[in-house]
């Protein structure tokens, strides 16, 4: 869980008042250590989480999106030895969304339902 900047702000300024070390702080308010320095060093909570690709090659992911768009993400999860959704994350790094139907089928452009042979008859 991130602590707030405001409460960031008061441990290192109760630590500075009251001249305590980091092991004091740290006992006092339940924070660890580390944690203490790395406020020390940048104060701001970090809002984002971007973490680049591990696995995945994206160059070449890009390249079977071009060649094969009508693929789904199972197949190529298969081709890259990944999971389905390792590639959908991967997707949304290459800002590549999925399908629409750009045409909607004919029943339902005209708004009318679908009779079966059996409704017909009766």
């Amino acid at each position: 869980m991130t602590h707030c900047l405001e409460f960031r702000q008061r441990v290192l300024a109760f630590k500075a008042k009251n001249n305590l070390t980091f092991q004091e702080t740290s006992e006092v308010f339940g924070v660890a250590i580390r944690t203490l320095f790395r406020w020390e060093n940048r104060i701001e909570p970090c809002t984002t989480h971007k973490k680049h690709a591990t696995k995945i090659n994206m160059e070449a992911l890009a390249k079977d999106v071009l060649e094969s768009p009508d693929d789904y993400q199972r197949e190529r999860a298969k081709r890259f030895n990944v999971t389905q959704a390792a590639i959908s994350h991967a997707l949304k790094r290459l800002n590549i969304a999925h399908k629409k139907n750009a045409s909607a089928s004919k029943g339902r452009r005209t708004g009318k339902k679908r009779v079966s042979a059996k409704n017909r008859e009766a």
